[in-house]
Formats: C-alpha cells, structure tokens, sequence
C-alpha cells in the first residue's frame, strides 16, 4: 500500500504529530529569545513585592530552575504515559494530555497581569507534562497504527515534527514578531494553538488497531480502524499477521515498569533501550547549540543578525529528518543510527580543534560555523528520529508501554544532567568541553554497530522471535527453567 493513498493514516500523522513531537519542539526553542526580559519580569516582581533589588546569580538561579521545569514536567509526563496509554489508550491519552499543556499556556499567558514570576514555572512544568507524554505515546500510536512496510517511515514522522517545533518556536521568538518585550507572554502561551488543533483533529482518527485487538480483543472494532487507515485495500493478510500476533500474547496482561527488569526475554531490549536513550541527550547535540551563537558572533555575524543564523540550525535538523523519513525503510535502521553518530564523533573532533583555535586563526569561525551544522546534520539523519521509533518496534505489545516509560525518563533525565553539568563541563575543560560527548558518541555508534539487529521489513512477532532466541541463547524458555 502506498503511503500516499490513504489519506486516514495521514491525517493520523498530522493529528498526533502536531499536538505530540512539534509540541516538544516548540517549547524546547519558545523560551530562549525572551530570556532577558523574563529575568528583568523576576527583577522587578521582586523588587515591587519586597522592596529590594535581586543579586544577579539569584536571578539566574530562579530563571534556571524555570528552564528546567519543563525537564521535571517531560519526566513527570514520560512516568504518567505507560499507564495513560495501557488504560485510556494511544489516541486517547494524546487527546487527554492537551489538558496539561492548556493549562500551561492559561497560567504563562497571565503571569505578567498576575505579577507572578512563579506562574511562568508552573506553566512551564505543565507544559512538559504533556510533552512527557507526547514523547512516548505519539511514535507508539504511530508504530502500532502503520503497515510493515512503510512502518520507518510513518513513525519516524515524529522527527520532521520535532524539528518543525523547533523552527517555528525560533521563527516565532524573533524581535520582530512575538520575542519582543511587550508580547512574550503571548510566545509563552503559543503552545496551546498546537494543542488545538489536535483536540479538533485527532477525534477523526482511529485507535491503534493493536490497541484495540490485543489489549482491548475487539476484533470489529480493529477491523474498522484498520479500514480508515488503509482505505479500500485488501486487509486480509494483515488482519492475519494481528490475529497471530494476538495469539502469541494470549494470556499477558500488560507489563508494569518493574516486570521488565525481572523478565529475561526482554533483557537485550532493555539494554538497547538504555544505551540509545541515553545516547541521544548525552551525544553532545545540546552542547552545539550552546556554542552556536558564540561560534556565529566569532565569525563576524552581527549581533542583531545571529537570531536569523539560529533559525539555520533548526533548518538543517529538519532538512535532514525529512531526508532520514524517506530513506529509513530503505537502508534501515542500524546504518542511520551509526552513520549518524560516527559523523557526530568526526565533526566533534574538528570542532574541538576549531574551537581551540578559534582566537588564534582567522578562518577558524568559519569552520567551526561548518562543524556545527555538519553535526546538526548528522544528529538528524539518525540519532534525532530513529531512537524514538526503536521501542515501538523491539518490545511487543504488552511490554511497549512500559518501554516508553523507560526511554522517555532516560530522555528527560539526561536532559536535566546535561543541562545542569554543561556550564561546569565547559569551565573545567574549556574548548575541549566537547570531548566526553563525542567519546559516548563513539562509544554509542560501535555498540549499535555490534548489537543493534536490523527491524527493516519485519512483522513485530518476527522482531519478538529474533531476541527470544538472543535472550535465552538459543534454548527455549521451557528448557531455561
């Protein structure tokens, strides 16, 4: 079936995607251009209430702890989604979780007629609670929800998504449209028009036929999803691989967080999960941004123009997770993943010397400029987008939730480790700030080279077998015992 024909499972990408993977996006970048006039809003609430002037590191101090509310929300939403998408469902839950992030919007939007600094930092957590379960359930609705064949594809539509949120979050931040000091309350509440639209979208869309069939045995009910997401296509041999999957799992009830790590026939997942998880924050991507409006002004770009030069890095991850959506089903998974973090290691090592050089040789900027979205590029072709999709494709149906739990905390965690170690790492080893990043790069593109099997074209039952046999050796679980 072509992707194209059927307009039902397009219309589920936008719909989940828009309200899930974009939301994340958006408020990871919404936040950066009112910077300054939020931490003069902490200032002067401050000053009014209590009559005194804050010192500069305790408004630092609070304005860091506002950034990471959003983290502690993303690990709230990410511990929440496993039990969120087992009761209410995949759909259901994406629908349930624009609660949160309204909210959000509601309180940030009022902060400044309140005259409450505090509400930016509730708005904030309840803005990462929905991008927590976001994160989770939105390539789970997708994976489950997609055929075989274009399986990469569809879910890794989260990737284009994320980095669409990305873009509009800084587009939207400039001076000149809401990133001025009398409209940042408005950028801080743009979230919710994302959410919106989902909650008029979405209802359109069908569960998970998975869902629906194996957690739910609803056989008729599958049936007419299926029928809306494929169109009028024969659905026969696909209903026929469920229904096998079905009876494979017959007797399971959905696993919790715990029976994972008590359970020897998903140990190679879990490991899996926790490296690759781990990778994606900790592979040094965060630490580029970081350097980027530095390296931008050392090449002579204006300062009123680096916003502009910024908006060019969140293209480049875009461009790239386009390009990764059209190759995955081609060339799969493994070789976008090492590729993407081998490409990471040798643009680290040259930044690392441009950096190093960058006062010292007058071309240097430029190349470091170059470094920078070379690893962009890179972190998009493969870390940015198939890491999400992994879960959904290497545990089976009782045990995806609870996975996703498990790859959403390791996302929000090292999120809130890189993000509070970072400025400590680059004034301890200054322009060789980069080198434990590229180093677990490395580490992380040998390892998936070694241990990662390839899921390209494979039912998820034969993905189940594949590390049945790598977990008990090639002994069944009867002899095991």
């Amino acid at each position: 079936m072509e992707l194209l024909q059927s307009r039902g499972l397009l219309l589920t990408i936008f719909a989940a995607c828009i309200g899930g993977t974009f939301q994340y996006g958006l408020n990871l970048t919404i936040i950066n251009a009112p910077t300054t006039f939020i931490q003069k809003f902490i200032n002067e609430t401050w000053a009014e209430r209590y009559g005194t002037q804050l010192e500069s590191w305790v408004i630092t101090l609070l304005w860091s702890i506002t950034v990471a509310a959003y983290s502690f929300g993303g690990l709230v939403g990410a511990l929440i989604a496993g039990p969120m998408a087992i009761t209410y469902g995949r759909r259901n839950s994406l629908l349930l979780s624009n609660v949160f992030v309204l909210v959000g919007a509601l309180v940030m939007g009022l902060s400044r007629t309140a005259k409450s600094f505090e509400m930016i930092l509730i708005g904030r957590f309840f803005s990462g609670i929905n991008s927590g379960v976001g994160m989770n359930v939105n390539p789970m609705y997708l994976g489950e929800s997609a055929p075989k064949e274009v399986r990469g594809m569809v879910t890794l539509s989260c990737a284009p998504f994320t980095a669409a949120g990305l873009v509009v979050g800084q587009t939207i931040g400039l001076r000149e449209i809401l990133g001025s000091e009398e409209l940042w309350p408005l950028l801080l509440s743009s979230c919710a028009v994302p959410a919106l639209i989902q909650l008029i979208t979405l209802p359109w869309c069908p569960e998970s036929p998975r869902y629906l069939l194996i957690d739910r045995e609803n056989k008729d009910l599958c049936m007419k999803a299926l029928r809306r997401l494929r169109g009028d296509v024969d659905l026969t041999a696909e209903m026929d691989e469920l229904l096998e999957e079905q009876a494979a799992l017959e007797g399971q009830r959905a696993k919790r967080l715990w029976d994972l790590f008590r359970d020897r026939s998903v140990r190679w997942q879990l490991i899996i999960t926790f490296v690759l998880g781990s990778a994606m924050q900790l592979c040094g991507n965060d630490a580029t941004y970081f350097y980027a409006v530095y390296v931008f002004r050392a090449a002579g770009i204006p300062h009123e123009k680096i916003q502009y030069a910024t908006i060019g890095t969140g293209c480049c991850e875009l461009l790239t997770a386009l390009t990764s959506n059209l190759f995955i089903d081609r060339i799969g998974r493994r070789i976008l993943l090492t590729g993407g973090y081998s490409s990471m290691v040798i643009c680290g090592i040259l930044f690392t010397i441009s950096l190093r050089h960058q006062d010292k040789i007058t071309w240097m900027p430029y190349m470091s400029m170059i470094c920078i979205f070379a690893s962009i590029l890179s972190f998009g072709i493969g870390p940015a987008g198939v890491t999400g999709i992994m879960p959904t494709e290497i545990f089976d149906q009782t045990a995806r939730p609870a996975a996703y739990m498990i790859n959403g905390s390791l996302l929000w965690i090292n999120l809130i480790v890189v993000g509070m170690t970072f400025p400590f790492i680059v004034e301890g080893l200054g322009s060789f700030c980069y080198l434990p990043f590229l180093s677990l790069s490395f580490l992380s593109a040998l390892f998936i080279g070694f241990f990662l099997p390839e899921t390209r074209g494979k039912t998820f039952l034969e993905i189940s077998k594949e590390f049945h046999k790598r977990n008990f050796n090639g002994l069944s679980r009867n002899k095991l015992r």
